[in-house]
């Protein structure tokens, strides 16, 4: 008993320490590397060293394995230990070569370290110095032997032939492998004749030997004949390869002619990009294999004598690679450890555990290994160690470590106390958890104040130690104390219990039946302990409310002791079940209520259309949700390219009713493609339209629209216009569509015609040089498809080409009127005779130094005898000509005319001007204008003046500098002067106010400054004078 408790104390010490991170189990940093180690020839000092690193507290003091065998390092062995590494010295390939393992440790336990793998390369020579003739007939086969001498360490072979550095090159008739060494000469021929040497190379040494050499000796009694191929290099049965290597295949062949080698998967997968095929020396590369590459593999090898093949298999293995790995864990005594360690591999990896790097063998019950899966119950002290799981196959195996710790310890509350406070609902249930830290588990009981509390159907302590109350009442309120004991001691922790009434849903669940757009409120009312608070949560169809993203649909409109929410414009979507959910810190209640919403009709379905006539369509449906309100009727909607939009149609029968669920649209165009959807009607309105039908075109018939408003006339000499508005093509019935166009002149019995092919023409011209300028025609145009040919438009009279004028207007005059316009008059043309008519004149007029090209053009319509140029530069000539026009074009140009403008009008404004007022009289004053050098004399003045600026002034004219206007005083006025001349009218002064000035005498000065056209209200000095 003594032994255990200084076991106990020493094991709490421990835990104590490693809580405080001083302690350590032994973990490696550094494990050891397989070597393969090269000799050379005559080499004395050899020696490999191992290393082998790991941290731990206590540091870990570290032993090796060879080959499963402690190693035992003494003075003046050839093993010694420098901190973890093992040095071997003098190596000795006979003794030494093995797998080793390093082992650490420290108070915690042992682990191991992965396998490492000691190999020695090395490359004797060759022990014989002279090899035998081979000889042989031109056209046989071949095989020359290398033989390579003892060796450890991969080998590469090379041939000399006769001397170095003359190599045998691998091509389709010669051969090297690198798995024998031999030579292989598919197809002897003279030129091969010679002495062949075999260059042995110790990939890892990088040391190489020769051969002695092997004379290769025609015969003479001879040629070999053609034979079919003999495969001499081919591979194992089953090759097995490990994941992600790369592995190598040969495979040549003998014969007469020299035959092919190809490759093939047996299953017919192809090859992938990374497979190498070397024809010319007969291997197949595949590198970074995987599972996918595994497989029958076959060589053929064939000359025109025949063919032969081997067959080899490719299995895929990978050594193990953990998946998952056991983890440190900290247990109790008498808790139960569960460890799984799993690795991936092929084959299929099997497993062992060591503890403290020795095997574990489950002799006793309460120890169970299955497949890597380690449980040990009953835990004890004795169980503490550190364990390694191995998980190995065939090809390899893995180590992973995890530490156990059996802890023994009183009972402690310090990391779990009870609540200290524990609420519940009246009539409820409640639960008070108590969870002491204690090892091993020992009795747990409970008090209610300071009596021990009885156990009853109500009131019991669960297994774990936690103490259920059924069926909460007032009476169950009050402290509660846990007591937990084993035989390390003895703790409690008390918390108190305080029971709340329950909380109720007043609101009663319940059914509403609303309209698309309506606004409805929720309803969802409670009673609760008033001392404590409570959370609303809705769900709509039980997925959560987020209130103001639903498109503010949704609004909280309850107050504290009610989670009321309104649904404003509640729409179809919103039909559902609406939960509201009441919480508090002791309890949670819900209510459902179930909303319908009434709307107008889904939208109908699988609308088709199942037959088509000229100008009808079958049309049928299915019908779409009646979102609670009956359909009442339908409507059919037709689009085609040249609509805009959807229309509504007409159909058979006319008015559809709800349960109608076809009809026959009528009145359609022929030859046209048509979509059709249709909408349902309830009580409540219209809603969505179907998706489209199929397009569907109508057949194809006569044409019947004739193009509208034909017309003709005009074009050149000799010609016959003919035009009309083309008939769109929605009308035109069917394809092939064009117009006939019929013509005659005016009386005659007989129409002409003529065929236009195009359907989107609107003219045709018919020109012969017997037609009679401006004669009078009778036109009319019909239409024809495939079908045939439709009606013709009514007859129209139109007019044949008329000859341009013959003559040009006589009389031209042209006369400055200001400044900046001139008048044109000339004498008129006949207006029309049986060729021709007049339409109009067109008239140009440039400056003197301008050409006439540049020539600024005016149009006259009808028979005017005059035109106003405007707009032109005073002092200015310009030069005008006139000529008469009509629809065949211009007739000949008048003579020429120039005329001068007058000189521009003054550019200074009235200045100086002065007014007064008296009685009914307004008098102004104002200096004479001057007109400078290259201006027009002034020879008046306008005076304009308004009651205000807006509206329309008065205008009085005047040859003097002063003007009276007999004008009531008892109103305000606005007044402008300016100068003409025969130039035009000059420049206005600035705007002057004359203000409303009842019963007095007035008398104003306008300031002088620059006048401008439009100006603000001048400046007005004012004197009064009293009339006595």
């Amino acid at each position: 008993m003594e032994l255990l408790w200084k076991l106990i104390l020493l094991l709490s010490l421990v835990e104590c320490l490693a809580g405080s991170g001083v302690l350590l189990r032994p973990v490696f940093t550094k494990q050891p590397g397989s070597v393969v180690f090269p000799i050379q020839p005559g080499e004395n000092r050899r020696e490999v060293v191992f290393s082998c690193e790991a941290q731990g507290l206590p540091p870990p003091f570290y032993r090796w394995k060879l080959n499963d065998s402690l190693i035992l390092p003494r003075p003046g062995s050839r093993y010694s230990l420098m901190g973890g590494n093992l040095r071997i010295s003098h190596l000795n390939k006979e003794e030494d070569v093995g797998i080793y393992q390093c082992l650490a440790s420290n108070s915690f336990g042992t682990i191991v370290s992965r396998e490492a793998s000691l190999h020695v390369a090395y490359l004797e020579n060759f022990k014989t110095q002279r090899r035998s003739p081979v000889r042989v007939r031109e056209g046989q086969g071949v095989v020359l032997l290398c033989g390579p001498p003892p060796h450890s360490g991969e080998l590469s072979f090379t041939w000399i032939f006769n001397a170095y550095p003359s190599f045998v090159i691998q091509d389709t008739r010669r051969f090297v492998s690198q798995k024998t060494g031999n030579l292989y000469i598919a197809k002897v021929e003279p030129s091969d004749v010679g002495n062949y040497t075999c260059v042995v190379t110790n990939t890892v040494t990088k040391s190489n030997v020769q051969g002695p050499p092997t004379p290769l000796v025609l015969r003479v009694d001879g040629v070999m004949g053609e034979y079919e191929p003999k495969i001499e290099v081919q591979f194992p049965d089953v090759v097995p390869v490990a994941k992600s290597s790369t592995v190598k295949l040969e495979c040549f062949a003998l014969g007469n002619p020299v035959p092919t080698i190809s490759w093939r998967r047996v299953d017919g997968a192809s090859f992938g990009r990374k497979v190498d095929i070397n024809k010319a020396s007969g291997v197949l590369e595949i590198p970074y294999f995987q599972q996918e590459d595994a497989g029958i593999y076959e060589c053929v090898a064939e000359n025109s004598r025949g063919r032969n093949s081997v067959k080899g298999k490719l299995s895929f293995y990978a050594a193990p690679h953990l998946t998952e790995k056991p983890q440190d864990v900290q247990k109790t005594i008498d808790d139960t450890l569960v460890w799984e360690c799993k690795a991936s591999a092929k084959p299929k990896p099997s497993y062992r555990w060591l503890k403290n790097g020795e095997p574990l063998d489950p002799i006793e019950d309460r120890v169970q290994l299955n497949n890597g899966i380690l449980t040990i119950s009953s835990l004890n002290l004795a169980d503490i160690g550190m364990y390694q799981c191995v998980a190995e196959n065939k090809h390899g195996r893995i180590f992973t470590n995890a530490e156990l710790r059996v802890i023994a310890i009183a009972p402690d509350f310090s990391q779990n106390l009870l609540k200290p406070q524990t609420l519940a609902r009246q009539g409820g249930d409640v639960l008070i958890e108590c969870k002491p830290r204690m090892s091993p588990r020992g009795v747990i009981s409970w008090r209610k104040g300071k009596e021990a509390l009885r156990e009853s159907h109500r009131v019991m302590v669960l297994d774990n130690g936690s103490l259920r109350i059924s069926n909460v009442t007032k009476l169950d309120a009050g402290l509660y104390t846990c007591v937990a004991r084993n035989q390390f001691g003895v703790a409690s922790s008390a918390g108190s219990l305080l029971v709340k009434e329950a909380t109720v849903i007043t609101s009663p669940a319940g059914h509403l039946d609303v309209t698309v757009g309506e606004s409805i409120v929720l309803p969802c009312q409670v009673s609760h302990d008033p001392t404590l608070d409570l959370k609303f949560t809705w769900f709509f169809n039980e997925q959560l409310i987020h209130f103001g993203s639903h498109g503010a649909y949704f609004e909280k409109v309850g107050g504290r002791s009610d989670g009321d929410i309104m649904i404003r414009n509640i729409q179809l979507r919103h039909a559902g079940k609406y939960t509201c959910a009441v919480q508090t810190k002791v309890d949670s209640v819900s209510i459902a209520t179930d909303v319908v919403v009434r709307g107008p009709p889904g939208p109908p379905v699988d609308c088709q259309v199942t037959e088509m006539t000229e100008t009808t369509a079958s049309v049928s449906w299915g019908p779409g949700s009646d979102n609670h309100s009956p359909i009442l009727g339908y409507t059919i909607q037709a689009r085609t390219p040249f609509s805009l939009g959807w229309q509504a149609v007409t159909t058979v029968p006319e008015l559809l009713g709800g349960k109608q669920l076809s009809a026959t649209v009528i009145d359609l165009s022929p030859w046209v493609e048509y979509e059709f959807r249709v909408l349902a009607t309830n009580s409540i309105g219209t809603g969505e339209p179907s998706k489209p039908s199929k397009k569907a075109r109508t057949k194809e018939m006569l044409p019947r629209v004739t193009p509208a408003r034909v017309n003709g006339g005009g074009g050149g000499r000799s010609e016959l216009v003919i035009t009309w508005e083309p008939v769109p093509e929605e009308l035109q019935s069917g394809p092939g569509f064009g117009y006939v166009v019929a013509f005659r002149p005016l009386g005659a019995p007989g129409w002409m015609q003529a065929a236009v092919t195009s359907p989107d023409a609107s003219r045709y011209v018919f020109k012969n040089e017997s037609i009679p300028p401006f004669s009078p025609y009778q036109v009319k145009v019909g239409v024809y498809n495939n079908k045939g040919e439709g009606p013709f438009s009514p007859v129209t009279t139109i007019y044949s080409a008329e000859e341009e004028p013959s003559r040009a207007p006589g009389r031209l005059r042209a006369r400055s009127v200001s400044a900046y316009e001139v008048e044109v008059t000339w004498k008129p043309l006949a207006w029309s005779n049986n060729r021709r008519r007049i339409l109009g004149y067109e008239l140009q007029y440039w400056g003197e130094k301008e050409k006439q090209a540049a020539a600024s053009v005016i149009r006259t319509v009808g028979n005017k005898t005059s035109v106003l140029i405007r707009d032109l530069e005073g002092s200015s000539t310009y030069l005008v000509s006139l000529r008469a026009y009509n629809s065949a074009g211009v007739g000949p140009q008048s003579s020429i005319v120039n005329v001068t403008t007058k000189k521009p009008p003054p550019s200074q404004a009235p200045v100086k001007i002065m007014w007064n007022t008296s009685n009914s009289k307004v008098i102004l004053r104002w200096d004479q204008v001057h007109a400078l050098e290259n201006e027009s004399e002034v020879t008046g003045y306008k005076v304009m003046y308004s009651q205000d600026k807006h509206s329309r002034p008065n205008v009085v004219e005047t040859n003097n500098t002063s003007l009276e206007l007999s004008l009531p005083v008892n109103q305000g006025y606005v007044i402008q002067i300016k100068p003409f001349s025969e130039g035009g009218e000059g420049i206005s002064s600035r705007q002057i106010t004359i203000p409303k000035i009842a019963g007095a005498i007035a008398t104003g000065v306008a300031p002088e400054s620059l006048a401008f056209p439009l100006v603000n209200l001048a400046a007005v000095i004012l004197t009064t004078g009293t009339v006595l």
